[in-house]
């Protein structure tokens, strides 16, 4: 049967395939349009097995919060190219399922994968649009913050985005939006000194010896020193503790306080495609 205009387009817009894609599968369907979706999804499949190996350093990074502002989310999802990560249908395909994680309450990457997005689950769009980009692409990071007031914050050019909590709502919003942007450019390893893991601190204090040692400290001098540079250390790399970039004679910590009376953040999430 004869293939018109009016197919094709109306398969790339259930696809998001590519008209001459488009036109070869509804040919092979002989003009069934269930079997051209089928065929189509099909090829994705086959696409993504072939690419499964390579390497999608590349992507978007994403975060939002609920309407209510006491939820947010975060996700990464990679592809191969740069040039396919700012195309506008990738940032919306990253978007809906930023959304629909959201909506869906998950609180996992295997829970996201599985949501429902448009009648199919979301690992089996990837894997379509695997198909129809050509390109590898992969949902490689979730995670949420959930607090009295989170504040999401994703930098230009959608490669690095945080999401900070915070104890008190109500506070001016840009006091948060300054947090969650010292977050992604100080890019802090905890939250403050009790979060910084256990064998972080050993390390650090092994480091700080051993440097102290070179110097040609004395050997009863090396543990004192170690823990003066791990203060030190917890001052530049948790978020509390740092200097304010927009005025580093106040701590975040001594910034939350002056702008809201025992405002404190309580948890933050980063991800960058850079580190």
């Amino acid at each position: 049967m004869a293939i018109t205009a009016a197919d094709v387009s109306k398969l790339r817009k259930a696809t998001g395939a590519g008209m001459m894609d488009c036109k070869k599968a509804l040919t092979e369907a002989e003009g069934d349009f269930d079997k051209a979706v089928e065929i189509i999804r099909k090829k994705g499949q086959a696409i993504a097995s072939k690419r499964a190996d390579r390497d999608a350093t590349e992507g978007v990074v994403l975060s939002k919060v609920t309407e209510d502002g006491k939820n947010g989310a975060i996700i990464v999802l990679n592809c191969e190219t740069d040039f396919v990560a700012k195309n506008e249908s990738f940032v919306a395909f990253a978007t809906s399922i930023l959304d629909a994680a959201i909506a869906a309450g998950a609180n996992d990457i295997e829970a996201v994968k599985a949501i429902d997005l448009d009648g199919r689950p979301v690992q089996e769009l990837i894997t379509e649009q695997t198909g129809v980009i050509g390109e590898k692409i992969d949902l490689s990071a979730f995670d949420t913050v959930s607090a009295e007031s989170v504040v999401a914050y994703i930098h230009p050019g959608n490669k690095l985005a945080t999401l900070v909590g915070f104890n008190q709502a109500g506070f001016d919003i840009q006091v948060g939006k300054d947090v969650a942007m010292q977050a992604a450019a100080m890019a802090p390893v905890a939250l403050d000194e009790n979060s910084v893991p256990a064998e972080v601190k050993e390390k650090e204090l092994e480091i700080g010896k051993e440097m102290a040692r070179n110097e040609g400290k004395p050997e009863a001098m090396l543990e004192k020193i170690a823990m003066g540079r791990l203060q030190k250390f917890f001052k530049e790399s948790t978020l509390l503790n740092q200097a304010f970039v927009k005025d580093n004679k106040l701590s975040i910590k001594q910034y939350l306080d002056g702008a809201s009376k025992g405002l404190t953040a309580v948890d933050f999430k980063r991800f960058s495609l850079d580190a």
